[in-house]
């Protein structure tokens, strides 16, 4: 699929360009705040080709589209207005309490970063391979440029984090990078350095080194963002421009360097301590346990909690032992993907796997777990249990990691420091935990999907003959009946309506196939044309019949109705019946499902559109039952 028909999709089953509040995107995942997440088509997105998942944490609505995901959120922007300035920036409309809140504030704070991050962290290990080689002396003028390069991103950290704060909460992002820069001016660090007394108005100020650190500026920046609102609500408009600006600024960088600096610095300290010293006290079972749980938490997206940790302990203590032990995670869902390849008899899952271990091997995990181990269970156990062996070994090896990045075979170097002392460690754990995980997913094997393709195929074999022994005549084969013209006779009387405008993403989309809609005058279905009832919905709101040369058909009564659990249903149909053109299928009271708040527009879809050259309507306005509706073209 196209990544403009991908975005198409994708953008149609979040319920449209309406219900989007803001959109954003990290690695693999497009990160949507909807309006109404009850308008989403959550089943269908699942199913629609170029998505993984389909996950709903910290208040925003995530689509897994892997690494391409920089592509469609492109071709999003394209086909739409949600990337427009108005629409881009994180909206506060809907709150997000509790747990997820934090989460959805920290994903939307440091996932634009993890690129460049990603980027400069391999470059800094790289360096620092060089430099322990001795292929670069770190006085050389290449290694200073290179360095600069590497280290720039963490030295600066406020500044970015001051400017991705700032969209989060709607804040004045050119104020939000002032207060970031005066805690890094030179005149303050110098301050700080000298050991000088310093105080403002004769408040005694705590100096710290703000350099790479995280809290401090967050804080900062979200009250400056609830000051910013109050002064543009209280002064008057010719001035509210240069004057917030400036009580912003007079009353932030004092406050920040009193108060949310130190707090912010002890807290990160506190935090990081806390983690050292659970390595500390068993760094075989800390180590166990993270690796583990890390691909866990990546699910439920919480891993986000621990970035900031990871990304303190580099700024506090120059290197982080806890996020080596992810990094078996990643490699032991990895060997799970390639254990999947090596045993699955299913061409297709099998080459998705192959395709996903490749791309995990580079930190990208979510087309393994969401498209391989997750759904067969028993591989994403087998990487659980393999992430433990690996994290175990690694926690125990006492490996650190020097700068920041996602695991992956790219970022290994990250995680080689002076001596290359722990590196090896790294590199058993994590050849461990793809290792076990990988003959674990083959021993302990899955449901292969190939079984139950085998089974149906059977299944509608038998089927099939069955009917046809049952059939006067000899009817056309499916395959045959993909090449044949089909006229479909209106099985409702009512007023024509186009798809499009079906309030139901899943229709209006065309992603069901193609068709055309009615508004119905009476509650009544009929058979569109002789041929066999091959669904009948136990909730009676929806039926399919295909016909005797194998146009499949659906007509479904009314959007949402399903939640009537038959109420005001009467189906006169079974699986399996033979119905002829003009046969009463099914009735339902119009007026009683209104009255309970349900559209009765009805969508009569071909569901095997793909098999015919077009589907043209061939009525409008008002039609009568058993009038010509569709005709289907075949080659």
């Amino acid at each position: 699929m196209s990544q403009e028909k991908l975005a198409k999709e994708i953008v149609a089953r979040v319920g449209g360009e309406k219900n989007v509040e803001s959109l954003v995107h990290c690695a693999t995942r497009l990160r949507f705040v909807l309006k109404d997440d009850s308008k989403a088509d959550k089943a269908g997105l699942e199913k629609t080709e170029g998505v993984i998942a389909v996950k709903e944490n910290g208040g925003q609505f995530q689509v897994v589209v892997g690494n391409k995901v920089p592509e469609v959120y492109q071709a999003i922007g394209q086909i739409s207005h949600i990337l427009d300035d108005s629409s881009s920036k994180e909206k506060s409309s809907k709150k997000v309490k509790g747990l997820g809140g934090i989460i959805d504030v920290i994903s939307s704070i440091f996932a634009p970063l993890l690129g460049v991050m990603a980027g400069a962290g391999i470059l800094k290990g790289l360096l620092l391979i060089a430099n322990n080689m001795s292929w670069l002396e770190k006085t050389d003028t290449t290694y200073i440029i290179l360095y600069a390069a590497a280290d720039s991103l963490f030295y600066f950290l406020p500044l970015l984090l001051a400017v991705t704060t700032a969209r989060k909460f709607q804040g004045n992002m050119f104020v939000a990078l002032t207060i970031a820069g005066a805690l890094i001016y030179p005149t303050i660090i110098q301050l700080k350095t000298d050991g000088t007394p310093t105080d403002f108005f004769g408040i005694p100020v705590v100096l710290m080194n703000y350099s790479s650190t995280v809290i401090p500026i967050i804080l900062a920046v979200i009250v400056m963002s609830k000051l910013e609102k109050l002064f543009n609500k209280l002064l008057h408009d010719s001035i509210k421009n240069f004057v917030t600006p400036l009580f912003l600024l007079v009353i932030m960088v004092p406050l920040t360097l009193l108060v949310f600096g130190p707090f912010g610095v002890y807290v990160g300290n506190g935090i990081a301590s806390a983690m050292v010293a659970a390595f500390g006290f068993s760094p075989l079972l800390a180590g166990a346990v993270m690796g583990a749980s890390w691909q866990l938490l990546v699910i439920f997206g919480v891993h986000w909690g621990l970035v900031p940790v990871f990304i303190n302990n580099i700024a506090v203590y120059g290197k982080d032992g806890v996020k080596p032990a992810a990094t078996a995670s990643v490699f032991a869902q990895t060997g799970a993907a390639f254990g999947v390849m090596l045993r699955t008899k299913n061409k297709k899952l099998k080459t998705l796997a192959g395709s996903s271990t490749l791309t995990a091997l580079f930190g990208i995990t979510e087309p393994a777990i969401y498209g391989v181990t997750l759904p067969l269970k028993r591989p994403f156990i087998a990487g659980v249990i393999g992430g433990a062996v690996g994290g175990a070994i690694i926690g125990q090896a006492g490996t650190q990691a020097f700068a920041s990045g996602a695991p992956g075979l790219l970022t290994l170097p990250i995680f080689y420091g002076p001596g290359g002392q722990g590196f090896p460690g790294l590199i058993m754990g994590i050849a461990a935990s793809f290792i076990v995980s990988a003959v674990l997913t083959y021993i302990m094997g899955f449901k292969d999907p190939v079984d139950d393709e085998n089974t149906k195929t059977e299944a509608n074999a038998g089927q099939t003959a069955g009917t046809a022994s049952s059939t006067e005549g000899s009817k056309p084969s499916a395959q045959a009946a993909s090449k044949s013209d089909q006229e479909v006779l209106s099985p409702i009387e009512g007023t024509i309506v186009d798809l499009a405008e079906v309030p139901d993403p899943a229709f209006a989309s065309g992603a069901m196939g193609k068709g055309i809609a009615i508004e119905p005058s009476t509650g009544r279905v009929v058979a569109p044309f002789d041929g066999t009832v091959t669904v009948a919905f136990k909730k009676k709101h929806a039926l399919a019949v295909v016909s005797d040369s194998g146009a499949e058909i659906l007509v479904h009564v009314g959007v949402d109705t399903v939640k009537l659990d038959g109420q005001h249903f009467i189906s006169y149909i079974e699986e399996g019946d033979r119905v002829k053109a003009g046969d009463l299928l099914l009735e339902f009271d119009i007026e009683q499902i209104k009255a309970a708040g349900y559209h009765t527009v009805t969508p009569i879809i071909v569901t095997n559109s793909a098999d015919y050259n077009d589907v043209i309507p061939q009525a409008s306005g008002q039609v009568s039952s058993k009038d010509l509706l569709l005709k289907i073209y075949g080659s």
